[in-house]
């Protein structure tokens, strides 16, 4: 993949705001890599001063429970930005964060960033609402955990369906992922999750191509209030 220019830098939501001269103080000496399915980019309670960019692919926040259970905070898609905490307070990383498909990164030095969000009231406020957007998402998976399985599932498949899309668009292609990270971002029983899958593959609701999986139909997800 070519080096990420100044110009698809300002195509990206958070940095959109920015002008050129901005841009390119953010990609002074950056580093672009690439990750394989099941790397971890960044452990809980490192410690780093770099933020990351994700430019193609698909990654999860994970921490895990006392009793050692798995639980994913979020996903992160292309032009999502994650270490930008840590680097921005000094802390050490809150949670791990590991490919769930090949990863193409780029790394940013922390001090530009933070200099930027400093000078630029605009851009602290989309950094803001990226946060927000995260919060928000979060919130609603904690509030559907006594929800039935297929209202879990679907809202794990739209929530996939975004993120991979890099957008808003809740019919794209979801890259093929084991069925036990599907079930644990619907936070169900893998088993649970198969016969659920299987279900809304008979009913239409969900298709399945080349081992990718898209919904078809987005009425059930209305219905359960998942979305307008």
């Amino acid at each position: 993949m070519p080096a990420l220019t100044p110009d698809e830098l300002g195509s990206m939501p958070l940095f959109a705001c920015l002008p050129e001269e901005q841009r390119t103080l953010l990609l002074d000496r950056h580093r672009e890599t690439s990750y394989q399915l099941d790397q971890v980019i960044v452990m809980e309670q490192d410690w780093g001063e770099s933020l990351f960019l994700i430019r193609d692919g698909l990654a999860k926040v994970r921490t895990y429970t006392a009793d050692g259970d798995e639980v994913i905070m979020s996903l992160l898609g292309p032009g999502d930005v994650f270490g930008e905490m840590a680097a921005l307070d000094g802390a050490s990383r809150s949670a791990d964060v590991v490919a769930l498909t090949p990863l193409h990164l780029v790394k940013m030095r922390s001090a530009p960033f933070e200099s930027l969000l400093g000078q630029l009231a605009p851009f602290a406020l989309a950094l803001a609402r990226l946060e927000a957007g995260r919060l928000r998402d979060l919130n609603q998976r904690f509030a559907l955990q006594s929800a039935d399985a297929t209202t879990r599932l679907l809202d794990a498949l739209a929530y996939l369906a975004r993120k991979s899309s890099g957008g808003q668009d809740l019919q794209s292609e979801i890259p093929p992922l084991a069925q036990r990270e599907i079930a644990l971002l619907a936070g169900l029983a893998r088993e649970t999750a198969s016969r659920t899958l299987s279900k809304l593959r008979s009913r239409g609701t969900v298709n399945e191509k080349n081992g990718m999986l898209s919904l078809a139909d987005l009425k059930p997800l209305q219905k359960r209030g998942l979305i307008p």
